[in-house]
């Protein structure tokens, strides 16, 4: 593969080799290619959001049920 740059124990670099693949597929030759790979980016972008929001919500609920404990407790004089 032209343009692959390779380490000294002769494997090639996943940067240049991810970065190749496209060009050599033509992908963005065109600008229906350019849109198809950024519609992708933007959609895995969204499913790992979708996954760390869900993440997200569940740590402050958390945190906002032991909180409002704690707040309870020691307003009562318990701890």
């Amino acid at each position: 593969m032209p343009g692959v740059v390779l380490v000294a124990d002769m494997t090639a670099s996943l940067a240049a080799l991810a970065s190749s693949l496209p060009l050599q597929a033509g992908l963005l030759a065109s600008q229906a290619g350019q849109l198809l790979l950024t519609l992708v980016a933007v959609a895995i972008v969204i499913i790992v959001g979708k996954f760390v929001l869900k993440l997200a919500w569940r740590l402050v609920t958390i945190g906002i049920v032991l909180v409002a404990a704690f707040f309870l407790l020691s307003t009562i004089g318990v701890i």
